[in-house]
């Protein structure tokens, strides 16, 4: 099986699990390292963050993978009357996780490449569609704002033509 078959299949089992009701489009929000790993066994600091953040928020709405490379958020692109959008609960623990890696390095965890963060799914063709949204540097701060504007700016291009025109964003 083809990494992009396993990724329509973990998208067909999210649909599954996480169904809706408004015709929204799943997507994955990923957040990697360029190279080397960054899970559990080089970052139990960040992950024990992401355990806490996890653990005291409601995760309802979206689906967490677990990678060596990173963790993948599955989430719907929701359709507004001006555009798309994502929730807050979403940009924060996408935040939350990016924060995690630069104080689990901070406490420790091995330093590795650069994260990238990633949106990825499929448009109204079935063909798979990537856009790397952000790199950002081994234990650099960032800040919510930062994250929010480069999610916003590139779901846009992964929701289908006919469903939407621009982009902008909801807080939920």
């Amino acid at each position: 099986m083809s990494w992009e078959d396993e990724f329509r299949r973990r998208l067909k089992k999210f649909e599954k699990t996480f169904p809706t009701q408004n015709g929204d489009t799943p997507i994955s929000i990923k957040v990697r390292v360029s190279s080397g790993c960054f899970h559990r066994e080089h970052s139990p600091n960040a992950y024990g963050l992401i355990d806490e953040y996890l653990a005291s928020h409601s995760h309802s709405d979206f689906g967490f993978e677990e990678h060596e490379s990173g963790p993948e958020l599955l989430v719907y692109l929701s359709f507004v009357a001006a555009g798309v959008s994502l929730t807050t609960s979403i940009i924060n623990l996408v935040t939350t996780i990016i924060k995690a890696r630069t104080e689990g390095i901070k406490r420790g965890d091995r330093k590795d490449a650069p994260l990238e963060l990633i949106v990825r799914g499929f448009d109204e063709d079935g063909t798979l569609r990537e856009e790397t949204v952000l790199r950002i540097d081994a234990g650099h701060d960032v800040n919510e704002k930062l994250i929010e504007k480069a999610l916003v700016d590139s779901v846009g291009k992964l929701a289908p033509k006919n469903k939407v025109k621009k982009k902008s964003r909801e807080k939920k």
